[in-house]
C-alpha cells in the first residue's frame, strides 16, 4: 500500500518555506523522512478489528460513566455511584458488571464538540468530521473497508442488525464500500441473515450457472459504461457470491452454534445476542462492526430510562470484554462505546436531561489501548471538559492510527478531489498502552 508524501496542505507551504532556509529539496527529504514513519507506524498496527457499540439518542454520562456523587441533586441525579475495578474511579450504579472489569477499560471523560443536534453530532462521532454542505464524508467503517478490504471471504465492514443512519454509510467513497447489514435482529427467533442464503431448489450446479450467466451480463455493461453504480454492484455480487458460497463464511454469522451457556452469558435480548454476533463475526476475520442498541434520547424520567435500559447493555458489555480476554481477542480487537453526545449538566423540569455535546463519556477497550485508566474529566458539574479535552477528529485519528491507518492520508472524492481522511486530528498517546 502506498501512502502520498505530502498533503496537499503541506504541499502548498513550499513556497512559504524558501524564504527562512528551505529548498525545495529539503522540504521533499523532511517529507519523505515523515512518510517514512507513518508507513512504520502502517507495519506496528495493534488492532486488527473494531467493535463500535453505538448507543443512539445521546447517552448522559452522570448516570453512567462519570457520576458527579458530591454534586448539588438537581446535577448528580438519582442513581448513585459505585466503586470500580480502577482506584477511585466511579460508574453510576446501574452498572455493577461493567464497573468490575474497569480495569480492562479506558474512559474518556472529557470528550467534547458543539454539535447539539442528533444528526451533526453522530455525523461527527462516525466520521471524525464536523458535518459539511459542501460533502458527505464517509465512516470509519467504510474507510476501513477502502483501505484494507474482505478478510476470510467475510465483508470487511458489517452494521448489526442494519446501518444505523446514514453517517455509517460510505460518504463520497464509492458504495463498494458500504456496509454488509444482517437485516434482521439476532436476538430475534429464528434469526437469520438477510439473503445469505440460496433459494430453496437452487442447488450448486445451478447456482454456478446464475453467477456465470451474471459475470456475462456484467461484462456486457462494463464495456459500455463506467460509473460507480456498476463497479459498485459488481463488487457486491462478487462479496454476495463469496458468502453464499463459503461455509466458514456462512458459519460466522450463526448465532445458534454458540452454546446455550454462552448466550445466557451475554442475556437473551438485543444487546446481549448483538454483541455476541459482534464477537463472532471479528473471531471470523470481519475488520469493523458497527452495532446498536437502546434509544438514549432521556428528556424526561432519565432514572427509569437508565434502570430500564442499561442493566441489558451492563451485562452484555461486560460479558464482551471478558469474552474477548478469554479467547485472546481483546489485544487485536479495539471496541469502542459512543453516543453523539451527552445530556445537560442539571436535571430539567421533566426529570431527564437535554442535550449537550460540551463535554460526555466514551469508552474504550483492547488493540492497544491502555488498561485500567481514566483519560480526562469533566468539572465539578460534568458541563465542559476540565482537563486533557478530546474531540471527535482526535479519537478517529487514534483508532485509525491503531489500525495502521494514516490519517491524513488522502483519498479522491468525486471529481478527483483529495480529501484527508481525518482533518487535523491527533494521536492522543494517553489512550495507548
Amino acid at each position: 500500500m502506498k501512502y502520498p508524501l505530502w498533503s496537499r496542505r503541506g504541499f502548498l507551504t513550499v513556497g512559504a518555506v524558501g524564504g527562512v532556509g528551505l529548498t525545495l529539496a529539503d522540504f521533499l527529504r523532511i517529507r519523505q523522512a515523515q512518510a517514512e514513519q507513518k508507513h512504520y507506524d502502517f507495519l506496528e498496527a495493534k488492532a486488527q478489528s473494531v467493535i463500535h457499540i453505538f448507543l443512539p439518542g445521546g447517552m448522559a454520562h452522570q448516570e453512567s460513566f462519570d457520576p458527579k456523587p458530591y454534586a448539588p441533586i438537581e446535577y448528580r441525579g438519582e442513581l448513585s455511584a459505585i466503586q470500580t475495578a480502577i482506584p477511585g474511579a466511579f460508574f453510576a450504579d446501574v452498572l455493577p458488571r461493567t464497573a468490575a472489569i474497569a480495569d480492562r477499560l479506558t474512559v474518556i471523560r472529557s470528550m467534547s464538540h458543539g454539535e447539539a443536534a442528533h444528526e451533526r453530532g453522530t455525523h461527527n462521532m462516525f466520521t471524525g468530521y464536523r458535518p459539511s454542505p459542501a460533502i458527505v464524508y464517509p465512516s470509519m467503517g467504510s474507510v476501513v473497508s477502502h483501505e484494507y478490504g474482505p478478510r476470510n471471504n467475510l465483508p470487511p465492514y458489517v452494521c448489526i442488525p442494519s446501518q444505523p443512519n446514514e453517517y455509517a454509510g460510505t460518504g463520497y467513497l464509492s458504495s463498494a464500500f458500504a456496509p454488509f447489514s444482517l437485516g434482521s435482529d439476532p436476538a430475534a427467533g429464528g434469526f437469520k441473515v438477510l439473503d445469505l442464503n440460496t433459494q430453496p431448489g437452487v442447488d450448486e450446479p445451478r447456482f454456478a450457472r446464475r453467477r456465470s450467466a451474471l459475470e456475462a451480463v456484467n461484462e456486457y455493461f462494463a464495456r459500455r459504461e463506467e460509473s460507480d453504480a456498476l463497479t459498485a454492484m459488481d463488487t457486491f455480487y462478487e462479496r454476495a457470491y463469496s458468502l453464499i458460497s463459503s461455509p466458514q463464511a456462512r458459519e460466522a454469522f450463526n448465532i445458534e452454534a454458540e452454546s446455550p451457556g454462552v448466550r445466557d452469558e451475554y442475556g437473551r435480548n438485543a444487546a446481549g445476542q448483538r454483541m455476541l454476533m459482534a464477537r463472532r463475526l471479528v473471531a471470523a476475520g470481519v475488520r469493523f462492526v458497527t452495532l446498536t442498541y437502546g434509544g438514549w434520547d432521556m428528556h424526561n424520567s432519565i432514572t427509569a430510562g437508565m434502570r430500564s435500559q442499561m442493566p441489558a447493555f451492563d451485562q452484555a458489555f461486560a460479558a464482551l470484554i471478558a469474552d474477548l480476554e478469554r479467547t485472546g481477542l481483546l489485544d487485536t480487537t479495539l471496541v469502542m462505546v459512543s453516543s453523539e453526545f451527552g445530556r445537560t449538566p442539571k436535571i430539567n423540569g421533566t426529570a431527564g436531561r437535554d442535550h449537550w455535546p460540551k463535554v460526555f463519556s466514551v469508552v474504550l477497550a483492547g488493540g492497544g489501548i491502555k488498561r485500567g485508566s481514566i483519560f480526562g474529566a469533566s468539572n465539578a458539574t460534568a458541563s465542559e471538559p476540565d482537563s486533557d479535552e478530546i474531540g471527535p477528529a482526535d479519537l478517529a485519528t487514534t483508532i485509525y492510527y491503531l489500525l495502521g491507518i494514516v490519517a491524513d492520508k488522502e483519498l479522491m472524492a468525486p471529481g478527483n478531489r483529495p480529501i484527508e481522511i481525518v482533518d487535523g486530528g491527533q494521536v492522543r498517546k494517553g489512550l495507548l498502552a
